[in-house]
């Protein structure tokens, strides 16, 4: 792991609106890049715009603009459904086939717009995609049409890569693809080149998986094409500070990250909303303690110790050798 050269951070733009009013006194309407230029202060240098939602108020090319004058790159853009209320009842499996064709429209749009940024990275989180009751839905129907909306969706532009993040529930009480092995047999199926996974680390405790493996498999079977980063109980998407709770996990992770090769942004899905915390330092905190955590990752990448302890299974070795670079 080469610590010379840092990675770029993102973070939730929509965190940046807490305590508005005290850092925007007296303006009415704060937008996205209100939004970029507060994030920038925190030391983030890139950025994940959703769409449409923020696009409502600003023009693509003003908020190009703005994060190059800030010193922040596109890493890419993220589609948000589940904030029309017309797909609650999903957005590539509505009943209704004018509302799926509109969302397969919208999601087009939302590439188009990418391209014309030169972004190369659309996520779909597709949470609103699945089923609250027994005898609900037809599943086999569902997953069909799943797998056909994003065929087209990456047909619509091959040169940018389509990742689809997953996640247990939330907002419906079962997500189509709610673990690594689901969206992993939905990439198969859908048998194009520009797909890949996005890991959410919260989110993958909250399918009772370990991050790294998640990451193995991924890194086996497709491509890690984003990575969230945050924390939590693994009882719900806590959106905590990253290594808040399960820092030696998060360092496994990023010890994967790197066997794999990943080099894209490290995106900091975390909630200071909910404590009401400064947003900027926050972000801040994220930035300082990843950056301690890739120089431990770096240093036990490279010891054979380790290694050995691995290659026997030894966990009490290992859990020493970890233990005392982590705790020195």
């Amino acid at each position: 792991m080469n610590n010379n050269n840092s990675p770029r951070f993102a973070a939730r733009l929509n965190a940046f609106k807490i305590g508005a009013a005290d850092y925007w006194p007296g303006k009415n309407k704060i937008t996205t890049a209100d939004l970029l230029e507060r994030a920038a202060i925190a030391g983030l240098t890139a950025a994940d715009l959703n769409y449409p939602d923020h696009f409502v108020d600003d023009r693509p090319n003003d908020l190009g603009r703005v994060m190059m004058e800030n010193g922040m790159v596109l890493n890419g853009m993220a589609m948000r459904y589940y904030t029309d209320p017309g797909y609650k009842l999903g957005a590539f499996t509505h009943p209704d086939a004018a509302v799926r064709r509109a969302a397969i429209d919208e999601t087009k749009r939302g590439l188009d717009v990418l391209a014309d940024m030169g972004g190369r990275l659309m996520t779909l989180w597709m949470g609103q995609d699945g089923f609250d009751y027994s005898f609900q839905m037809d599943y086999a129907q569902a997953w069909a049409r799943t797998i056909e909306a994003i065929i087209e969706v990456c047909d619509h532009n091959p040169a940018i890569d389509i990742s689809l993040e997953y996640k247990p529930n939330e907002p419906r009480a079962f997500a189509l693809m709610p673990d690594v092995a689901t969206t992993l047999l939905a990439i198969k199926e859908i048998g194009r080149s520009n797909t890949g996974v996005t890991l959410d680390f919260a989110h993958v405790l909250y399918a009772d998986e370990m991050p790294a493996f998640a990451a193995a498999l991924v890194a086996r079977h497709s491509r890690i094409l984003g990575v969230h980063l945050n924390d939590g109980y693994g009882k719900w998407d806590n959106g905590l500070m990253v290594g808040a709770v399960h820092p030696v996990q998060t360092v496994e992770l990023l010890v994967e990250l790197e066997r794999a090769g990943y080099d894209g942004a490290l995106y900091f899905d975390t909630f200071p909303d909910h404590s009401g915390l400064d947003p900027v330092e926050e972000a801040r905190t994220n930035i300082e303690v990843v950056e301690r955590l890739r120089r431990i990752a770096s240093r036990l990448m490279v010891d054979a110790q380790l290694e050995k302890a691995i290659a026997r299974q030894d966990a009490p070795a290992a859990m020493r050798l970890v233990q005392a670079v982590m705790l020195a």
